[in-house]
């Protein structure tokens, strides 16, 4: 793909394009759509034109704004439903995590085991002190 580190500043319109038309678990949809309002055209639809483009092409200006005016209307639609996507994408995986979780309940007076860490005198790597 690429020979060298130097050639990645080549290489990143495309990693971006990438990134931004994949759709994303979470969101439910392509980051591009949700920006925008529309699927993003990718440059080889502009080569070889798909239905979608050819569509788009033939029409006259007048109905191009108004269907562009309707799809910019429908963005708030798109966000709201959006928005339950990932509400409902957090509840699963919250109820993923806490199938692994025991629960555990300690009362007043019952012994349990406390481990102390032993004292590092000079601390290295992540735990040193920043200032």
């Amino acid at each position: 793909m690429v020979q060298g580190s130097r050639q990645w500043h080549e290489k990143l319109p495309f990693a971006l394009l990438g990134y931004r038309t994949t759709v994303r678990t979470l969101v439910g949809t392509t980051l591009y759509l949700f920006v925008y309002g529309t699927e993003a055209v990718i440059p080889a639809e502009v080569e070889i034109p798909s239905l979608r483009i050819v569509a788009e092409a033939e029409i006259d200006d007048d109905e191009w704004v108004k269907t562009r005016l309707e799809q910019l209307s429908l963005i708030d639609e798109k966000r709201l439903a959006t928005v339950c996507h990932v509400q409902l994408y957090q509840k699963k995986i919250a109820r993923a995590y806490n199938k692994k979780v025991r629960p555990r309940k300690f009362e007043v007076g019952q012994q349990v085991l406390k481990h102390i860490l032993p004292y590092q005198a000079e601390a290295k790597g992540k735990f040193v002190a920043n200032w």
